[in-house]
């Protein structure tokens, strides 16, 4: 049995044990579940321990390796233009499907009024929190880190990415015994990495179990069919997303069978679905992207840990759903031309909140704000965090679906992909 298959497995149990608890309100099941979380926190911490030596090290190999570095600048221009494309695509395919099915309209006033108290004193955090975040502008700029090592220390992937960027052009252009000097000592750190890995996956479906169990107990039945229409809307657009989008780039650019692609990285999106985070999935992306699709190390090294600071497919598709469904609720009209601002602000943003907290709430509120719905940011924001939580782990299994696709598409337009001859 394969390891998505166990994946899946503990799954598809910890959301049937966890509907259990909450329909026959079994307090002491729930409790128990409760108590099993923590195992699921300790495992997502053990994976993101190795991400930041993990991204460091094959990064800098990557980068070093590919020794020309017109070639690097042609890799990172191909890259952010995908992402950036791709996330546009998003966008437009959420406001396409909440102008067809418009999903705000079903709620009425009563409802609206009580799901916005309910979630009231959550949405005052969330707004707080975005305002105090740092500008657009600031946040381009502290790309750049004055301390790679706080870069580090803060998780900071972003700035952390251009400083080993940066860091490797340098050391491709050393000459050949410092070269190899510096290179050797960074190989034994990414296989040290990948064998940690190998070792925290091992637990992977129990810790699925212990994440996703205590959510589905907690999510409350009557809050899930006030939201329902919003929540399909959001899962119809993710699911549409990734059968034309994805499947048409994996098919037409990677020139791989979809069937072949989708089935050798299922583990990824469903560990992402769990952890709910494109980070703490990144060890097991790039080994994904190396062993299972043959893309390069030189690729996956630096597609994939660009793509999980900025690649934001669901969570630009969510935000355009959700501002059309705020948007609707309170009766307030969006045009052609608010909707194109919604393509472009949610577009950039996804890029421009790269690296912060909570970042998917902080493009929200720009989207928002920028088609004049600032007044009802906080409403706004109560209203839907009551399925935040669900469509978080899906929109995150999306974005990962889409960075494993880019690596296949750039690694193809490098010449440096060679499918593995297995069975599939």
């Amino acid at each position: 049995m394969g390891l998505p298959t166990k994946i899946l497995i503990g799954l598809l149990s910890g959301v049937l044990t966890g509907v259990v608890a909450n329909a026959l309100s079994l307090n002491w099941l729930k409790n128990i579940l409760q108590a099993l979380e923590p195992l699921g926190t300790a495992w997502i911490q053990g994976i993101t321990m190795v991400v930041i030596p993990l991204v460091v090290a094959s990064l800098m190999l990557g980068t070093a390796s590919l020794g020309d570095l017109r070639k690097l600048g042609r890799i990172g221009g191909k890259t952010i233009g995908y992402y950036m494309t791709t996330t546009a695509v998003a966008v437009m395919i959420g406001l396409g499907i909440s102008n067809l099915v418009r999903p705000g309209n079903g709620i009425d006033e009563a409802t609206r009024n009580a799901l916005s108290s309910r979630f009231e004193q959550d949405a005052v955090g969330r707004v707080d929190l975005a305002e105090n975040a740092p500008g657009v502008v600031e946040t381009l700029l502290n790309i750049i880190p004055r301390n790679p090592v706080q870069a580090a220390a803060e998780f900071d992937l972003l700035a952390l990415i251009f400083f080993t960027i940066v860091f490797g052009a340098a050391i491709s252009t050393l000459e050949f015994k410092k070269r190899d000097a510096v290179l050797g000592f960074f190989e034994g750190i990414n296989g040290a990495s990948v064998v940690v890995i190998g070792w925290i996956m091992k637990l992977a479906p129990v810790a699925v179990f212990a994440l996703i169990a205590p959510i589905v107990a907690q999510f409350g039945l009557d809050l899930l069919r006030s939201l329902l229409v919003y929540a399909l809307v959001v899962v119809a657009g993710l699911f549409l997303h990734v059968l034309i989008t994805y499947t048409s780039a994996v098919r037409f650019f990677a020139r791989i069978k979809p069937r072949t692609f989708f089935s050798r990285m299922s583990s990824v999106p469903l560990v992402a679905f769990s952890t709910s985070s494109s980070s703490a999935t990144l060890p097991l992306t790039m080994e994904t992207a190396e062993e299972n699709l043959g893309v390069s190390k030189s690729v996956s090294s630096f597609v994939l840990p660009l793509g999980a600071t900025i690649n934001m497919d669901g969570t630009a598709l969510y935000q355009a759903v959700a501002v059309m469904f705020i948007a609707q609720i309170y009766g307030i009209p969006l045009g052609v031309g608010e909707q194109l601002v919604v393509v472009m602000t949610a577009t950039l943003a996804s890029v421009g909140a790269a690296g912060v907290p909570s970042a998917g709430i902080i493009t929200l509120i720009i989207v928002l704000n920028s088609v004049g719905l600032g007044a009802h940011v906080q409403a706004g924001i109560a209203l839907i965090l009551g399925v935040d939580r669900i469509l978080d782990m899906l929109r995150t299994a999306v974005n990962v679906t889409g960075d494993l696709c880019c690596a296949a598409v750039i690694a193809r337009s490098e010449g440096e992909l060679e499918l593995p001859d297995r069975g599939v």
